[in-house]
């Protein structure tokens, strides 16, 4: 069966998705709080140690993230916000997540761990940490609960990685929980505080296992995220 050349089917679109990218406006801190930092939280998923610094899916990509999340955090506590929720992966050794990804960020292990800047922060203590064993936040987690617990936020501003699994997966629950619960709530994305990985078709190749095209997909993926009301912008300065 023939291949279709998807790259010239595409080419339009592909073309209008780099220049909405590069054309993505910032926005104020001050504008997203709106005088109001108790309605605000920041949710960062997985800015820990295996997707940064060590293990097998660690990447450079993603650890050039975290300078600006350091800077995101400390602008929004200077601004009064206090709600600080960082769902992150801490496996069973047996997770059946690893037949898709292989082993990473075991519960206990420095993989696990919190990127030191963050945790370097004076607030640190304040942080919501919660240990998830799968891509999504919401199923077998405390984050639900965390949720209905503070009915007072409605204002989400979601960082981490990887834009196409995890950060996918947390701004499109608070999007589509709000959608569903008929509840005013904003989700905002800076593409600053976001990233995945990437792996070249040639080696992916040569490791037998499939390809991932960081820079497509983290476009692609940012654009479906807007597409379904995520507030998507360069940053929030």
């Amino acid at each position: 069966m023939p291949v279709k050349d998807s790259t010239q089917i595409s080419a339009p679109f592909l073309i209008w998705l780099a220049r909405w990218e590069a054309d993505l406006k910032p926005v104020t801190l001050s504008g997203v709080i709106a005088g109001e930092p108790d309605r605000v939280a920041i949710m960062c998923t997985d800015l820990v140690i295996g997707f940064c610094y060590e293990g097998p899916l660690s990447s450079p990509r993603v650890a050039r993230i975290v300078p600006p999340n350091v800077e995101l955090f400390q602008k929004a506590y200077e601004a009064g916000v206090r709600r600080f929720v960082l769902p992150q992966d801490a496996h069973l050794p047996d997770a059946v997540e690893f037949g898709s990804y292989g082993p990473h960020c075991i519960t206990g292990s420095r993989e696990a761990e919190t990127v030191p800047e963050l945790m370097a922060l004076p607030f640190a203590d304040q942080f919501t940490i919660i240990p998830k064993d799968s891509i999504n936040q919401a199923i077998g987690t405390g984050f639900g609960a965390w949720l209905e617990a503070h009915p007072e936020v409605d204002t989400f501003i979601v960082t981490g990685d990887c834009t196409d699994i995890c950060v996918y997966q947390l701004a499109m629950h608070l999007r589509m929980r709000a959608n569903a619960l008929s509840l005013q709530q904003r989700v905002v994305l800076p593409v600053n505080c976001v990233n995945t990985f990437d792996v070249p078709v040639e080696t992916a190749q040569e490791l037998g296992i499939l390809p991932h095209d960081g820079d497509l997909l983290h476009a692609v993926f940012l654009y479906h995220m807007a597409l379904n009301g995520v507030e998507v912008v360069a940053e929030v300065a």
